[in-house]
């Protein structure tokens, strides 16, 4: 097949390592040509494609040429970069995360003259932008499948009114130029279809794949990371993978902190990633009196997640909104026990009493209740990662997660 991959940005995030991975399993595991179209990776996050160190540099000045494409397939598809020497990459200045007609108008005309050119036989889409764009274009293109990725809902509740109606209304113009739609959990499909987005029959639910093997052996390294961050044997470590932004709920982890502390001055919080709040949060923080407790990482390359969640011994997940947070099922494929929120997808691998604790959204003392159970309790923490680690070993693996999304391509080919 030939198949092009849309995302607005290729930031250090969920989403954008799941379509990286998809887009490079489809070329080694089943030989298609494969395309990633996206904006500039801008923003504190970080560009994924640089911190993994898989992005050559350009075969000549300029562009590069895609070596791939077919004579047949027209003029042929340049490329702004090539990843890991096979999976070309074009990047479309205007194609921005944040509203602007003039950089969306713009975004259009080049999504529809690189789709055009491409010729694909899938035109796959991820984020909002990127999705609503990306749709768009390829439905006027008449690509024969087009699918679209819900990684997160771009509506929720705690928006205003009117933006969440802007919102849902895109989001149904937009369902209705596309064939069919792949969420990252269970929860996402719900969300959609109670906002009347589109029918249930127009969803498959796919659970984001990773590289699991690192977080299965990311214990190996568990005491030169609890060394290097300075943390003692008896410290217990609860870690939080998040960027430093709104809505991630790391104001709540601080609130709940000084009631765990105070029970176990033996906890730790290690905070890996960076953003906008950082610091406000360092502020935050001092002020409690916490400074001796808390760790920030910053920034990290994804490939030190595992040997950073082996350094952990709980990892808490206080998100207001999110598909399904990649960091619960990978602090579960290292043996971890979680604390999430009850939110979205979160249910259906921190599953409450089996592999972690599960704490309605913004109930400050039972987050800090659940992390206090754990961090007392050894051999619960034990029980809670060793189940998660069995249930979720291969429904994370990246190459079933793509065997599944090509089956759906497939499907959607055959009614075409």
């Amino acid at each position: 097949m030939r198949i092009a991959h849309v995302i607005t940005r290729m930031i250090i995030g969920g989403a954008q390592e799941n379509t990286l991975l998809n887009c490079l399993d489809l070329i080694d595991d089943f030989g298609d040509e494969v395309l990633l179209i996206c904006g500039p990776s801008t923003g504190p996050e970080g560009n994924l494609l640089e911190q993994q160190g898989v992005v050559s540099a350009a075969r000549a000045s300029g562009d590069v040429r895609d070596e791939s494409s077919h004579s047949d397939a027209g003029a042929g598809q340049w490329a702004t970069q090539i990843v890991a020497d096979r999976l070309p990459v074009r990047c479309i200045d205007s194609l921005r995360r944040n509203i602007h007609p003039w950089h969306d108008a713009s975004a259009a005309l080049e999504l529809r003259r690189v789709i055009s050119r491409f010729a694909p036989d899938v035109v796959h889409t991820h984020s909002a932008k990127g999705g609503l764009l990306g749709r768009m274009t390829a439905w006027q293109c008449d690509v024969p499948a087009v699918v679209h990725s819900v990684h997160g809902a771009p509506f929720h509740d705690y928006q205003s009114a009117l933006a969440r109606a802007f919102f849902i209304r895109c989001e149904r113009w937009a369902a209705r130029r596309c064939h069919h739609m792949i969420c990252v959990a269970d929860a996402m499909t719900d969300l959609m279809v109670d906002a009347g987005v589109a029918p249930r029959t127009q969803f498959t639910t796919v659970f984001s794949g990773m590289d699991v093997q690192p977080f299965v052996d990311a214990n190996l390294q568990r005491d030169g990371i609890r060394s290097q961050f300075g943390f003692r044997a008896s410290d217990i470590v609860i870690g939080k993978i998040a960027r430093l932004f709104h809505l991630k709920g790391h104001d709540d982890l601080v609130s709940a902190a000084s009631q765990v502390v105070a029970a176990n001055p033996n906890v730790r919080f290690l905070l890996v990633g960076d953003g906008l709040l950082r610091d406000s949060l360092q502020q935050r923080i001092d002020s409690e009196g916490l400074t001796n407790h808390f760790v920030f990482a910053g920034l990290v390359d994804p490939s030190r997640v595992p040997a950073l969640i082996g350094g952990m011994d709980v990892l808490v997940h206080a998100s207001y909104r999110e598909g399904l947070a990649r960091a619960l099922p990978q602090a579960l494929l290292a043996g971890k026990p979680v604390v999430s929120y009850d939110v979205d997808g979160a249910r259906e691998v921190a599953i409450d009493g089996v592999t972690g604790r599960l704490v309605p959204a913004g109930d400050i003392n039972g987050l800090a209740n659940a992390m206090t159970m754990l961090a007392s309790d050894a051999d619960r923490r034990q029980q809670y990662g060793r189940a998660g680690q069995s249930r979720f070993l291969e429904q994370f693996r990246h190459q079933t997660m793509t065997r599944y999304i090509r089956q759906i391509y497939q499907e959607t080919l055959d009614r075409a």
